[in-house]
């Protein structure tokens, strides 16, 4: 049998062949970097909803540590990311003040931190002084000072449990006070939580407030977060309308009952002596028109409020 010998261009397909099969790197592959120790479980608009979710609590927030504490108090959302529980914990001040949360029904706990900076400050409004001579204290916070805080917690929760409402019921409760990061123990090391980072600032003071929630139970909550942020609400919530009324009762209107129709020159104005009857043609039997900030809003009559004259609302105008 005759031996076939290879041409030139058919040895050069054999050596193409052979390099593609020892692995030489394809072009159009791209490999994407992973990290192990960092385990994505949450999807980024799962993130987004998570963020929208907490932009509405530290709104709520502002407002109930302004009248609780009776100062100026502004809370800010930082930032929103996804981090292992070591690295969470790793980044936090020691000695803090921490503080363990149940989360009925559901199963683990979540993690509540509040920087020295805020804490000390806080305790000393709270014991009748005005918070300036607390910003650089350096200690571990005792059990009396964590009994103190426990007001300012309660009031924390309140609002983070009618945050968290819009998603599902949780309620969050108090299973712990520490003071020291490392002695944690309520999480897995590799275990990845969601942690929620805010800035407080009351008056000249600043400093951090840090919620840590396992991403095992955000995860567990997902259909619940695409049903409450993919469809929109058409009715407001009874938690938004009180909301609303408690930003709006401090606003000042201008109310004023006027007898329209009365026209005159000034020359006959200036003319006016003590005695002299000005008619307003304006009928006993027709009511007053009453307006807010300028704008007409009610009809009433002029009545006696003991040596005053007053206005009775008789009606409400629908068609400002």
């Amino acid at each position: 049998m005759a031996e076939r010998v290879l041409t030139q261009e058919e040895i050069d397909s054999v050596f193409r062949k052979l390099q593609r099969q020892a692995g030489k790197p394809d072009a159009t592959q791209k490999v994407q970097v992973y990290d192990f120790r960092r385990p994505d479980r949450i999807a980024k608009d799962q993130l987004r909803s998570i963020h929208l979710l907490h932009e509405n609590f530290v709104r709520g927030l502002s407002s109930s540590l302004s009248a609780y504490l009776r100062a100026y108090v502004a809370v800010n959302l930082l930032s929103v990311e996804q981090l292992a529980f070591a690295e969470f914990v790793r980044s936090l001040p020691s000695p803090t003040s921490l503080v363990a949360l149940g989360m009925k029904p559901y199963d683990g706990n979540a993690l509540l931190e509040i920087s020295p900076s805020l804490v000390f400050p806080i305790l000393e409004m709270l014991l009748g002084g005005d918070g300036l001579g607390s910003k650089h204290i350096d200690r571990e916070i005792t059990e009396i000072e964590h009994h103190i805080l426990d007001g300012l917690l309660r009031i924390i929760l309140q609002d983070l449990r009618t945050a968290w409402h819009t998603v599902t019921a949780i309620e969050f409760s108090i299973d712990g006070h520490k003071t020291e990061p490392q002695l944690l123990q309520i999480l897995a090391p590799n275990e990845a939580v969601v942690c929620i980072t805010m800035e407080v600032r009351i008056g000249e003071t600043t400093g951090t407030m840090n919620l840590g929630i396992p991403s095992i139970l955000v995860k567990m909550l997902r259909q619940k977060f695409d049903q409450q942020w993919t469809s929109r609400r058409a009715v407001s919530t009874e938690g938004e309308h009180e909301r609303a009324l408690r930003l709006l009762r401090p606003a000042e209107l201008r109310i004023d009952a006027r007898l329209e129709g009365a026209r005159m020159r000034v020359d006959t104005l200036l003319e006016l002596q003590e005695g002299d009857v000005v008619a307003f043609d304006y009928p006993v039997s027709r009511p007053l028109s009453v307006t807010v900030n300028g704008a007409p809003r009610y009809r009433g009559e002029v009545v006696a409020a003991g040596r005053k004259r007053a206005v009775q609302v008789q009606e409400l105008l629908t068609e400002a």
